[in-house]
């Protein structure tokens, strides 16, 4: 379902008409279909368009990972600091940023993964590695960190959700990550086709896998026709409710900004 929502709309190039429904009326434009490499950039991420952080309120904090650098994560950390709440959007691609970010959430070293892999001396056996930790940085962010993940939370971004969702403190909100962590291994086909699949198996800590299954989410929440309509972004608005729970709906609904269609 994941990958389907970015071809629904192939097809022969060339002139193309496109229906729409828009406040229940239908309506019509006439459009052209293009190659891929003249298409111009395509961008899946589903974060909000801006800068990488921002304080949406003086307690709630939000910090992007799409655009996030490693050398920048210092900062932004003491930018958040006396907040209530960070929130950390990984509804996106990050770049390498997991140990520099998770090593400020925590005040002891902390194993976030482990991982299996194949024994070449005995084919058909596998064998768990250590595990993957999270060394400790000052400064420490104090307030709660809630993660926000969805479909296109993918491989990369699932071992970094995993990372952040280690911190004492930490909520997972949102819905099913796509479930395909670990490396990647390429086994090319007659006729010029491959196939991509990881060779490694990747679980948390307790042994519980996350590949096919994605990560855990602890407090479900997902877009939905109305609120796309409105310009809402409903997961960012269940997070802020997660670190506030006293804020009145129409409260947290001015804390968000609002999107045009092309955000989505």
């Amino acid at each position: 379902m994941r990958t389907m929502t970015n071809l629904l709309t192939n097809g022969a190039c060339g002139p193309v008409r496109v229906d729409f429904d828009r406040d229940g009326s239908v309506h019509s434009i006439n459009s052209q279909r293009l190659v891929p490499s003249k298409a111009g950039q395509q961008n899946f991420d589903h974060d909000l368009p801006g800068p990488t952080f921002r304080l949406l309120s003086s307690q709630i904090a939000y910090l992007k990972l799409s655009s996030l650098k490693r050398e920048d994560v210092g900062k932004f950390i003491t930018a958040a600091a006396g907040t209530r709440g960070l929130i950390i959007d990984v509804r996106n691609s990050p770049h390498g940023v997991l140990f520099d970010l998770g090593s400020h959430l925590v005040k002891r070293q902390t194993p976030f993964a482990i991982s299996s892999h194949a024994n070449p001396s005995n084919p058909g056996a596998f064998y768990l590695s250590t595990p993957a930790v999270i060394e400790p940085t000052a400064p420490h962010y104090d307030g709660k960190v809630v993660i926000l993940v969805d479909e296109e939370t993918m491989s990369q971004a699932e071992f970094t959700a995993m990372a952040m969702q280690a911190a004492p403190s930490a909520v997972v909100v949102g819905s099913k990550t796509a479930g395909a962590d670990g490396n990647i291994s390429e086994i090319p086909l007659p006729g010029g086709f491959g196939i991509w699949l990881s060779g490694i198996g990747v679980f948390y800590p307790d042994g519980t896998a996350t590949q096919r299954v994605g990560i855990k989410v602890d407090v479900a929440a997902r877009a939905t026709l109305a609120g796309i309509r409105e310009g809402r972004d409903e997961v960012i608005e269940a997070a802020i409710h997660v670190i506030d729970p006293d804020l009145a709906a129409e409260e947290i609904k001015q804390l968000v900004p609002t999107r045009t269609p092309g955000d989505h």
